[in-house]
């Protein structure tokens, strides 16, 4: 292994030591085609040189090591791109290297992205034995036509196999669906719900389709469900999963009971993650010189040629990390934290910010919009009710205003 290299911190800040928490993300940025509708970071490839990209992850993963002494990992994320295009190997070397740095709890979650058409029982049972604990499958529709339209490699029937022998080899599974497609109804996407919960397992994420600029969708002028329409199949998402005993603990992810995804929770709630891998993000508490508690942004190299090279002739993919102001801070929690039912925690939020939630926002249009009915101020703190939560873009960005 490459001798450990420091990273370059912003003047007066210093690491925090100490058993506090940690959660870590690894991003693969590779798939075997590149879908229509994506604009996340990443890319179809045809040849991985899989070594070479260990090596790089692992030596990323030491550069961050005088960042966060005595840190606890709690949660590791494996997400894409494709991850379950890795060999079991590179991620069983990966969660030894984090080990071996870190504190890891035994009851980390470790969680990675399966795209149905990358995987079979044997290579379930090869990344349940290199220690990943939950499976995050990347579903998306269960009926052909539609996975046909969204360039998905996969067929439902495969979809559904691959469901099932996840729940035989992981003690945890979590399914992906999109919604929003041209021409859907409510009709139509409540009976695509049902079937997928006749397969699903405690989790479900659910994603309204959007059409981003650059992407195949936009350049074809396809167009997703208007205003009204995805309100509808929004309302639908939430009826459906709740009778069926799913709480939407996040606006977009339901859960039965505890089985709520550990590490996005963390990151929505604030905590500090490490970012490893092409074009992740994270965050990170230091001390400034006046003793007081920072936030550093830590960005990756983006394009995955690129980090790669930086990794290798440097041993870290990270650009130079920013120092957040207490105001980005502020409104980067309000933003995450209102997208959790339980929404921004007083006393959490005060902790980490040194001001209760109230003072971060827009006290004209709190007042105004807990008034009707879309938002909830007590002593437990802020959050958006059922009737705010289709329009809480709109309704962050006028209390952030």
């Amino acid at each position: 292994m490459a001798n450990r290299q420091h990273i370059a911190l912003p003047t007066d800040v210093k690491p925090v030591a100490g058993p506090a928490a940690l959660d870590i993300y690894i991003h693969w940025p590779f798939c075997i085609a590149k879908c229509p509708y994506c604009d996340f970071n990443s890319t179809a490839a045809t040849a991985i040189d899989f070594a070479r990209w260990q090596r790089a992850l692992e030596r990323d993963l030491l550069a961050y090591g005088p960042l966060t002494p005595g840190r606890t990992v709690r949660s590791v994320f494996f997400g894409g791109g494709t991850p379950s295009l890795m060999p079991a190997e590179t991620v069983a070397t990966i969660l030894a290297a984090l080990r071996a740095q870190w504190t890891v709890g035994d009851d980390a979650e470790i969680t990675l992205e399966a795209n149905p058409s990358t995987v079979d029982r044997s290579r379930f049972r090869d990344l349940r034995a290199a220690g990943v604990n939950r499976l995050s499958i990347g579903v998306q529709s269960l009926a052909d036509e539609e996975l046909r339209f969204l360039g998905r490699t996969h067929s439902a029937a495969e979809a559904k196999a691959a469901i099932e022998m996840a729940h035989a080899v992981f003690p945890r599974v979590s399914i992906d669906l999109i919604y929003g497609l041209p021409g859907q109804t409510t009709a139509a996407w409540a009976l695509a719900l049902n079937d997928a919960l006749s397969c699903a397992g405690e989790h479900v994420s659910t994603y309204q389709l959007t059409i981003a600029p650059g992407t195949p969708f936009a350049r074809r002028g396809v167009l997703a469900a208007d205003e009204d329409r995805g309100l509808a199949l929004f309302a639908t998402t939430h009826e459906v999963l709740a009778r069926a005993g799913f709480t939407a603990y996040e606006i977009s992810n339901h859960a039965r009971g505890s089985a709520v995804c550990r590490h996005n929770v963390a990151i929505w709630r604030g905590g500090d993650y490490l970012a490893v891998g092409p074009g992740a993000h994270g965050r990170l508490t230091m001390r400034t010189a006046a003793d007081a508690a920072g936030t550093l942004a830590l960005h990756q190299v983006e394009e995955p040629s690129a980090w790669l090279k930086r990794v290798e002739e440097t041993g870290s993919g990270l650009n130079t990390p920013d120092l957040l102001s207490a105001d980005e801070r502020c409104d980067e929690l309000v933003l995450m934290g209102l997208r959790l039912a339980i929404g921004l925690e007083r006393e959490r939020f005060r902790r980490l910010t040194g001001r209760h939630p109230e003072d971060a926002l827009n006290r004209a249009a709190l007042d105004r919009l807990t008034a009707e009915g879309y938002l909830v101020c007590d002593a437990a703190g802020v959050r958006v009710t059922t009737r705010g939560r289709p329009c809480l873009d709109h309704l962050s960005a006028t209390l952030l205003c």
